[in-house]
């Protein structure tokens, strides 16, 4: 039975993912940060662990628990991740710092270290969870969009790296799916962003408060089935793609953004 390692699993992407791969056939190792999650996780039939991604050492220990269990790790999926709104002058260096904790050095340590074992087994899948904002940039998305287009920088490099090898690199760029990262973004927007003495504060209100639940209604919006079938050909293909696009909105502006000169795509971004 191939197993598969998956981060960020207390809802959304993850989480809905981490129960598919379970009902069809794969042995799930379901991780969450906060040991509510994991419970509740366990409570649903799942294997999991209680897994911090910035912690080094919580990586190393579950790894070694995988591999003490199954002698082998066939695949793992990069989902923990969160967004951090806010301009980009409104945004402090340790707000992006963080951003970058668990986004970037969070993602790049568990590939690091599950490399390793990939290595010398001599074959796996890691799939990177991005987005669509790490093809193009929106307003007020700078710390989130700056984590993600660092993934597709790592990402492209692995795969000229790892070219001769049976250990493949897949890039997952979603766009907006229904899921819990709007309401944890705007949680972490209201901690971190002054946005009240921000020369911002209408745009704030009408684009990134007052909005927020009516974008989850919106036609670009799916639902997580259209990230899982892609999950699946990445672990199922003999040959996976190097670059999923998931819903329409990515593949709207992955196009654009190949097609349009800067100046036009800017034009056109600035009025989303």
């Amino acid at each position: 039975m191939k197993n598969i390692l998956i981060t960020g699993c207390s809802s959304g992407i993850g989480y809905d993912t981490a129960h598919f791969l379970h009902n069809n056939g794969y042995k799930v190792y379901a991780s969450a940060r906060k040991k509510e999650d994991v419970q509740r996780l366990q409570n649903e039939g799942l294997d999991t662990y209680l897994l911090d991604v910035t912690k080094p050492q919580d990586i190393q220990d579950v790894l070694n628990d995988i591999i003490d269990k199954d002698g082998k790790l066939y695949a793992l999926f990069n989902n923990a991740g969160y967004g951090q709104p806010g301009a980009v002058e409104d945004i402090s260096t340790q707000a992006l710092k963080e951003q970058f904790e668990t986004n970037l050095f969070g993602l790049h340590e568990l590939t690091y270290q599950t490399l390793k074992i990939m290595r010398k087994q001599g074959y796996g899948r890691i799939l990177q969870h991005s987005s669509v904002l790490g093809i193009i940039s929106l307003r007020f998305r700078g710390a989130y969009n700056a984590s993600k287009y660092a993934i597709e920088g790592l990402c492209d490099t692995l795969r000229l790296e790892l070219i001769d090898t049976q250990i493949y690199i897949s890039t997952i760029n979603t766009g907006p799916v229904q899921s819990d990262f709007r309401k944890n973004a705007t949680m972490m927007f209201k901690k971190n962003v002054n946005y009240n003495n921000s020369v911002w504060i209408n745009e704030y209100k009408t684009e990134l408060l007052a909005r927020k639940e009516d974008k989850e209604k919106d036609i670009f919006t799916k639902n997580s089935d259209v990230v899982i079938k892609n999950i699946v050909h990445a672990l199922k293909a003999k040959k996976p793609h190097p670059r999923y696009y998931n819903t329409l909105a990515t593949h709207l502006l992955g196009g654009f953004k190949r097609i349009l000169s800067t100046h036009l795509l800017d034009k056109l971004l600035v009025k989303i």
